[in-house]
């Protein structure tokens, strides 16, 4: 029984030393060899794929930078490999070391600060309507009896619903599983609009096969900090992102991957975005900050 209870406390402390080393990035790439980055298949030019495991993208490119000061903090070549995530399972793969860094679309609040840590805000995002362009459709009110799409795990349409324009007016939600597959439900007519942070929008109805079909409509819904994330409680590796986050704010790196990500042709397809950095998004580039969404709401 003792040789029994002697090898199972050994056991635990070698799974405990796993789970340490998780909180570690640094120490975890170091030891496997391996990065693994969380992607996003269609969050407009943020973060896509173009097929065959390839992904790319604004966020994406940042990642990139990060993952390369990291390799010279490893004192190794790391393999990079690429973990498609969702609006709904994002946040877990950080926390359970799946992902070491999630390059995708996801906002910065209070509730997702307990979970997980964000770098520096590269993206102040302003939710907004899309609509087809012969829909009529230009305001909150006119979507009244309508069916509104948005992405699961998003907090888009509970924010629709929260706005003070959206009082008395009542629709149907459909649900996407990604926002390409939401988009798609405006496209073929199961939905007569997608509500999604507007540089979303405009990826989608640029590299949709008619964009002319589709137009950005209606009231801004939210002001929304758009950041990469990485676990919680890993100092160093945090330490590591902002510093990087920072200096391509400083040297002007940033800008110039938002001028070739959005107001730039891009693959697959060569379209532009056309989709230019807002002052608030160059206010954050200025003075770089983590401030949850909820510092962006008070007046």
């Amino acid at each position: 029984m003792k040789l029994k209870l002697a090898a199972l406390s050994l056991a635990l402390l070698s799974t405990g030393g796993v789970f340490a080393q998780a909180t570690d990035t640094i120490a975890k790439v170091k030891a496997s060899g391996v990065v693994t980055m969380g992607v996003r298949d269609s969050s407009g030019a943020l973060s896509y794929t173009l097929g065959d495991g390839k992904y790319t993208g604004y966020h994406v490119e940042i990642c990139n930078k990060i993952i390369a000061n990291l390799e010279k903090a490893a004192g190794k070549k790391l393999e990079v490999k690429y973990q498609p995530v969702t609006s709904q399972n994002r946040i877990p793969l950080v926390q359970n070391g799946t992902v070491d860094i999630e390059c995708g679309s996801t906002t910065n609040n209070a509730t997702r600060q307990k979970d997980v840590s964000f770098l520096p805000t590269t993206f102040v995002e302003e939710v907004r309507i899309a609509v087809k362009a012969s829909s009529g459709i230009n305001s909150i009110a006119q979507l009244n009896g309508k069916t509104v799409a948005t992405t699961t795990g998003t907090t888009s349409v509970q924010t629709l619903r929260k706005n003070e324009r959206a009082t008395g007016v009542d629709f149907k939600e459909v649900f996407g599983k990604d926002h390409s597959d939401s988009f798609l439900l405006l496209e073929s007519g199961r939905a007569e609009a997608f509500v999604m942070d507007g540089a979303i929008l405009a990826g989608n109805i640029a590299t949709s096969k008619n964009p002319a079909d589709f137009k950005i409509v209606g009231e801004v819904l939210s002001v929304e900090p758009i950041a990469i994330m990485v676990r919680k409680d890993d100092a160093a590796f945090k330490k590591l992102g902002d510093d990087t986050v920072k200096e391509m704010m400083k040297s002007g790196e940033i800008a110039k991957l938002w001028d070739k990500w959005f107001m730039q042709p891009i693959p697959p397809k060569n379209t532009r975005v056309g989709y230019a950095a807002s002052e608030s998004t160059k206010a954050a580039w200025a003075s770089p900050n983590e401030k949850p969404m909820e510092d962006y709401a008070k007046k």
